[in-house]
């Protein structure tokens, strides 16, 4: 029996707006059945913050700081934490919630989908496990996150190399379907990650400043060298072929269907009242 094909897209660097509209709208037609699952691999041009979907922009975010670097900014259709996407290998994982074996709990699901993630890094020669928290006060501060910062913990069978997080997810399910999506970091800035959120002192932001430096880490930290985005979509793409056990085929977008993401993108992910809604 052959392997299951999943349609493969590499969309490169792309606007904030446009990455998270593409995403929703791949969720959509899978969720029709015009698509099969999807692989899709994504950078982002300008860099970007990317926030959970139910974070509070005014609570949570320092946009002077946001605007400061020129960064763009989006508000995910996912939960989870702020995110800087500047120089990381972003994926995103379109697939059923009845697919052959996948598990019903979040948890579980996160479990499948991010074996791509672990193989992945281990085609690139790092030692790679998940983080399975261990004791009630990890567990809590899961439960209530301390910061609005994704890289200051790992969460639930997110990636960990050497004690440190070196990938964040999110996912969300609507209309019977998975969206899993999440950063792949080739290098790390903790100071610009830091400014872009806001403390109640700048003692709290030190320790945060600090503290992401003890827990989270880059590849070309770990590698020793620079990581090119190619060589890292090569790596990642045979992870997820075999955790996943599927055969990825390359799928090109038609015209109306970038029409279509163009108008998700103009009615929401770039559209300032859904941005800064909370």
């Amino acid at each position: 029996m052959g392997k299951t094909i999943w349609h493969y897209i590499n969309s490169g660097k792309c606007t904030a707006s446009f990455n998270m509209a593409l995403d929703e709208a791949l969720l959509e037609w899978h969720s029709k059945g015009e698509i099969g699952p999807v692989l899709r691999f994504y950078e982002w041009s300008p860099a970007t913050l990317s926030i959970g979907y139910f974070q509070s922009v005014s609570k949570e975010i320092n946009m002077e700081q946001v605007e400061r670097h020129g960064l763009g900014f989006v508000r995910r259709p996912t939960g989870g934490r702020g995110v800087l996407h500047e120089d990381e290998l972003t994926y995103s994982v379109i697939v059923s919630e009845d697919y052959p074996d996948m598990p019903e709990t979040v948890t579980e699901a996160y479990r499948v989908i991010s074996g791509g993630l672990l193989e992945g890094f281990r085609n690139l020669g790092l030692d790679a496990y998940f983080s399975i928290p261990d004791s009630k006060e990890q567990i809590d501060g899961l439960k209530k996150p301390q910061s609005a910062v994704c890289f200051d913990t790992p969460s639930w069978y997110e990636l960990v190399v050497e004690g440190k997080k070196v990938a964040g997810s999110a996912q969300t399910r609507q209309k019977g379907v998975i969206l899993q999506h999440g950063a792949i970091l080739l290098s790390l800035d903790a100071e610009k990650l830091v400014s872009l959120f806001k403390f109640k002192s700048e003692e709290q932001r030190q320790r945060m400043k600090v503290g992401i430096r003890e827990k989270a880490v880059a590849i070309d930290q770990l590698a020793g060298r620079k990581v090119s985005i190619y060589e890292s979509i090569e790596a990642f793409s045979k992870g997820f072929e075999k955790a996943l056990e599927i055969q990825l085929e390359p799928y090109v977008l038609t015209e109306a269907q970038l029409l279509y993401v163009e108008e998700i993108e103009r009615k929401k992910y770039g559209n300032i009242e859904w941005t800064f809604k909370k």
